[in-house]
């Protein structure tokens, strides 16, 4: 625990020492801390020292404005990498006690879209301290960014300003965003991934007491143009490559192996397919202003707000609250997931549906054909003769080889029922019997002895 709180210091004087060059800037104390604890953040990510110090100090710092409502500065190296942001001291002091659990998670999951913090400096010159971060970088310059968000989940006083309006690349808010996007389409898995890392996000947030921070959401529409970003070389893709520093490596599970490590030649710099309407896109984004715990005065800022409007709808609230609103937003109006029913999947059930159906039909139609004529013919024939009956539905069908057959045995039984009556007329001491029509052929094994057994023969 006591690597958290190591600070070291360094003095700079202008003429320099036997540790520290000559310089042209006024004497000034250089302050590092937690050292031990930076350089492994920085070795589970893949960045070695020398690279660290090159991407810092080889060349001058490019200022960027700053959207927010803080009076943080902020530079980017010039490999695009990383990210050096001014704090205030509150900040700086809450990221020190931050450490141990902020330790913890990225040791147990550093696929997230946290800030991911490389440094902590001070710079103490005539007085003045200047407290210093470095950070990742979520935007890359290598690619134009058409749209840019800074989101909270709440909806109080959430427009840009005309100041940020007017600027060439502003940063919209929540409002903004909807009144400008119906959403951002992304297929399950990738919308299951970018939900399941951000609700892991939020709950680590919440376990600090940490509020009011944004998803910082940039969007590069591929349809509209191939304009490159202002950046005219291309060191990132040739320098070194920080792990899981590209928004599509942040949401994907270790091992899953579905989206390989971005090449050099990556033209997407690790973005995450999207869709809106008919437009493709590739979206950047991470969390940030993380460095806000709901301390009391962040209480009273809300029971302020909450006494002249909703106060569910203003950006600070407990982090639990917060926490779900955020979720609720993102998961609701901001990401959205292309049904799967719309999808090829779906077309290949219903293609096979279809086929299995007409197959089906193909084979029950002749036999739906045929029950309609045996049908037919046992209508007519209700009111035939004996032979009739054996066509009716309710009997065995004769196959179409036994026609012939059974038209000579119409015939010859019509002849034996003539003989039969003629001898029991001669006969007076015989019991006149007559043969009824619906007696079914041939006699049930019930059937009195005197029944007479006929044979019949023919040729198929």
């Amino acid at each position: 625990m006591q690597d958290f709180y190591m600070v070291e210091s360094v003095f700079l004087p202008s003429e320099g020492s036997n540790m520290t060059p000559a310089h042209h800037f006024p004497d000034f104390r250089l302050k590092t801390y937690a050292p031990l604890a930076f350089r492994y953040f920085r070795e589970l990510f893949g960045i070695k020292a020398d690279d660290y110090l090159y991407s810092i100090c080889n060349e001058p710092l490019l200022e960027l404005s700053n959207p927010g409502a803080s009076s943080s500065w902020f530079y980017l190296t010039s490999d695009d990498e990383f990210i050096i942001k001014t704090v205030q001291h509150k900040e700086a002091e809450f990221l020190q006690k931050l450490l141990p659990g902020y330790y913890m998670n990225l040791n147990q999951n550093p696929r997230t879209l946290l800030p991911k913090f490389y440094g902590l400096y001070c710079i103490q010159c005539a007085g003045v301290n200047i407290r210093l971060v470095v950070m990742n970088n979520v935007l890359p310059r290598a690619l134009k960014m058409h749209y840019k968000y800074d989101l909270k989940g709440s909806t109080y006083k959430r427009h840009a300003s005309r100041k940020e309006r007017a600027k060439s690349s502003p940063t919209f808010k929540d409002l903004d965003f909807q009144e400008t996007l119906e959403g951002l389409h992304f297929d399950g898995d990738t919308y299951s991934a970018l939900m399941k890392t951000l609700q892991r996000d939020c709950r680590v947030l919440e376990s600090f007491k940490i509020m009011d921070y944004s998803l910082l959401l940039g969007v590069h529409v591929l349809d509209k143009s191939l304009e490159r970003g202002s950046r005219g070389d291309s060191k990132r893709l040739n320098g070194q490559r920080v792990l899981y520093s590209t928004a599509l490596e942040s949401i994907q599970g270790e091992g899953d192996g579905k989206v390989a490590e971005p090449v050099a030649d990556d033209d997407t710099m690790g973005g995450i397919p999207a869709k809106h309407k008919d437009e493709k896109l590739l979206i950047f984004l991470g969390i940030i202003d993380i460095l806000q715990s709901y301390r009391l005065i962040k209480k009273m800022e809300h029971s302020w707000k909450a006494l002249v409007h909703d106060g569910d709808t203003v950006s600070v609230h407990r982090p639990g609250f917060y926490a779900d609103r955020f979720l609720n937003f993102m998961g609701g109006t901001v990401f959205k997931k292309i049904h799967p029913l719309r999808g090829a999947s779906s077309k290949r059930k219903r293609s096979s549906i279809h086929a299995m159906r007409s197959a089906s039909q193909e084979v029950l139609s002749p036999q739906k054909e045929e029950k309609d004529e045996r049908k037919a013919q046992s209508m007519e024939c209700l009111d035939r003769p004996l032979i009739s009956s054996s066509k009716h539905p309710d009997l065995v069908t004769l196959p179409k080889s036994l026609k012939q057959a059974v038209s000579f045995s119409s015939s010859a039984l019509q002849t034996i029922k003539k003989d039969l009556e003629e001898h029991l007329e001669n006969s007076a001491s015989c019991t006149i019997v007559a043969l009824d029509d619906t007696v079914p052929f041939p006699p049930t094994q019930g059937s009195p002895d005197s029944v007479h057994d006929v044979y019949l023969t023919g040729e198929d």
